[in-house]
Formats: structure tokens, sequence, C-alpha cells
């Protein structure tokens, strides 16, 4: 074979290796249908209580072939806590606990990505309560990435879980009695941005 036509058959493969080298994370958002932002403590060492963020936005910038590119941002919404007790919602979002008025959005910002598994890995970021901002990390499963069966779309689902001290955030009454130690579980599906 010349030297002209194996420099001409590299071109599609120096062209396909270019592309890879230079993709870019790929934009997801969040599916509100199939997304529950949970968090739970200890009441009165007598039972588990939980609670949800019914309202967020944001979005995952993944990059499969190098998940360490990949970056989360997502802002809860706390007047829009829901306890399934209309009384307690109330109490929750008032100025003894997670002051929606005062500081209506808590936040989450990723600062580095961890792979640990082939599907697994660790998130650490920034989350923001009550304008306290405070280091902590997600655990992280990949449960999909592919084609969504039914609308075909490229879809994700994960979950995250951590666990946080809520007197670090202010959110201090009732603490030790009702624990101090909250987790926070976050189940969801994310689709491909157009």
């Amino acid at each position: 074979m010349s030297l002209r036509r194996i420099l001409i058959a590299s071109i599609p493969a120096f062209f396909a290796a270019t592309t890879i080298a230079s993709a870019e994370p790929v934009a997801y958002s969040f599916d509100p249908g199939h997304t529950t932002v949970r968090f739970c403590w200890n009441h009165l060492s007598i039972s588990r209580q939980c609670a949800q963020f019914k309202t967020y936005e944001g979005e995952v910038l993944y990059d499969a072939a190098k998940p360490e590119n990949s970056k989360v941002n997502i802002t809860f919404k706390t007047d829009s806590i829901e306890t399934l007790v209309p009384v307690f919602n109330d109490h929750m979002k008032g100025d003894k606990l997670f002051d929606a008025k005062a500081f209506p959005d808590a936040t989450f910002k990723s600062t580095k990505f961890e792979r640990t598994g082939e599907k697994s890995g660790k998130v650490s970021g920034d989350l923001t309560i009550k304008g306290v901002t405070k280091p902590v990390v997600l655990d992280v499963t990949l449960n999909f990435d592919g084609a969504h069966p039914m609308s075909k779309k490229p879809t994700l689902g994960i979950g995250a879980t951590t666990a946080i001290k809520r007197t670090d955030f202010g959110v201090s009454q009732a603490a030790p009695f009702v624990s101090d130690e909250v987790t926070i579980d976050i189940q969801t599906e994310l689709n491909k941005k157009i």
C-alpha cells in the first residue's frame, strides 16, 4: 500500500479520535415525575420520620468516558417541603427550622467526582442551607445509562445518599432529642437536554 493510501485511510480514524478526545460532558435535566429528594431523621428514638422537597431545579453534566469531568448543580426550594402533615409542613418552613421566607433556596454544587466502581462513585460538593455552606460527600450509584425503554431518549438513572448534621446549618430546634443527624436520599431519572 502506498504512503498516500495509508494517509487517506488514516484520516477517518484521526477525526474519530479527535472527536472522542474533545467530547464534552452531556447535559441532563431532572425528570420531576421520577425524582424524589427525601431527608429523614430519628424522632425521640421512637421512629424514623421523613420529608421531601417537592420543587427543585438543576442539571447534571455527565461525562461517561471521564466521570471526573462530570458536574451537578441543584437548587431545592425550601417552601416546597412536604411531610404529609399540613401543620408540620408549616413548622418545618418556619424560622425555627428552615426559615423558608428568609432562605428560599438550599443548594448543592459539586466540586469533585471520584469513581469507586463500575457503577458507583463519590461526589464531593458544597451544600448550602440557611446561608451556611459546608462540604458534603454523596455516595452515588449509576442505575441506568442508555435509551429509555419507552421514550427511547438518552436517560440516566441515579441514586445518591449522604448524612449531615442539621445543627451545622442552623436547623437546630429540638436537637438532640430529635436527631442531629439527617440522612438525605435522592433517587432520580434524568433526561438528556435537547
